[in-house]
């Protein structure tokens, strides 16, 4: 196998955890726990000068039917949305030194560093800032930046010239993996305080998913995802139950990453060559995310997304497990736990988006990887990158 590789060149140096994937970031808010419908959205700056507030203008709906019905109501809000601005949202792998550093001109950027420091218990700015690069690629603390410092994007688009005009505009929003957190939280489904412990616990319990089993994943180019899946197939005949591997990211033509134990991991970039992948780049994560390796993760999300207050989003929030937008709390709290075992769906949210008529997009964080997923899928697309 090791001459195989040698001779082929397939392997590469590791990348940053999902480099090849994408951002994303948000905004926290409370609002009336009301069913709304989904217009016009307005941030409004707090007593305290931190623009964690928004002002929904839109009409109520009054629904007078059974529980049962009206979760089904509710979580069908937003099955025929049209979309024309969206905000995208990194994940995990979109961490760079010297992240948020620019948000610090911002009070309202700068608060919400000084907000997670309180709830983290450490000092996330000095680490986005000044590392080290090893801390801060680790999975603990990973999320939590990206998550911070995408919503410090917000406050940053927001007092440039035009800035509040375009989050006014944004009708739907989405991130990669993480970025459904972040996503949510600009959606004001929770709280900037609450998504953040979410998101302290979830890295926490991804990583210790991730140290009980040898796993890996890597990232096939240039494939399409019907053959990528035979080169799993073949994989998995190779190896034992506890290796196998599956597509776990779906996210654009010719770019899909693949889960599993180290094995079969190892199994598909021996196997890549003969399937005509272009190469295969191992990534540099904690282990197989967005499988069933993530499985003992689950509990303690369920614990502790039971105890977290979720309102339905006051705009489509993209889910990456099954590229719709849901409206019910319980069906996104659900979702949002399964979503650490399923595969990214974001190849299908992209092109639904677009096929939608989605005219402009704005990726708010660190990277520009959802820029360039955006891309492959369809050249023409706009995509607007707001770094902090």
């Amino acid at each position: 196998m090791r001459s195989l590789l040698n001779r082929t060149k397939l392997r590469t140096p590791p990348l940053k955890a999902h480099s090849l994937i994408l951002r994303t970031t948000t905004m926290a808010t409370s609002y009336s726990s009301s069913l709304l419908l989904p217009p016009s959205v307005s941030l409004n700056k707090s007593r305290n000068g931190s623009s964690l507030g928004f002002s929904v203008n839109r009409s109520r709906v009054s629904m007078s039917v059974s529980a049962g019905s009206q979760t089904t109501l509710n979580d069908s809000l937003f099955a025929d949305y049209k979309p024309t601005s969206a905000f995208l949202f990194p994940g995990q792998g979109a961490q760079a030194i010297g992240m948020g550093k620019e948000a610090q001109s911002v009070a309202a950027g700068a608060d919400l560093y000084t907000k997670a420091n309180h709830i983290l218990g450490y000092d996330l700015l000095d680490i986005c800032v000044n590392g080290t690069k090893e801390k801060l690629d680790s999975t603990v603390i990973s999320q939590p930046a990206i998550y911070v410092t995408s919503l410090a994007a917000v406050e940053l688009l927001r007092v440039r010239e035009g800035g509040e005009q375009i989050i006014n505009s944004v009708d739907v929003t989405c991130g990669l993996s993480l970025g459904e957190y972040t996503a949510l939280a600009f959606a004001g489904a929770f709280s900037f305080e609450d998504g953040l412990k979410l998101v302290k616990l979830r890295g926490e319990a991804m990583q210790a998913a991730a140290d009980a089993a040898k796993s890996a994943m890597v990232s096939i180019i240039g494939l399409d995802s019907e053959k990528v899946q035979q080169l799993c197939d073949a994989a998995n005949q190779e190896v034992e139950e506890a290796d196998k591997v599956q597509i776990a990211n779906y996210l654009c033509p010719g770019n899909y990453a693949v889960s599993g134990g180290l094995k079969g991991i190892e199994a598909v970039e021996a196997k890549a060559k003969s399937f005509k992948a272009r190469m295969t780049v191992r990534l540099a994560v904690a282990g197989a995310f967005h499988t069933s390796f993530m499985e003992p993760a689950v509990s303690r999300l369920e614990a502790a997304l039971a105890s977290t207050e979720i309102r339905s989003p006051r705009i489509p929030v993209i889910s990456n497990v099954d590229a719709q937008p849901h409206a019910d709390p319980d069906t996104i709290k659900k979702i949002l736990a399964r979503q650490v075992t399923s595969p990214v769906q974001w190849e299908t949210t992209v092109k639904t988006l677009l096929s939608k008529g989605l005219k402009s997009s704005y990726e708010l964080g660190p990277g520009k990887v959802i820029a360039g997923i955006f891309k492959r899928v369809d050249k023409t697309a706009s995509v607007e990158n707001i770094s902090a």
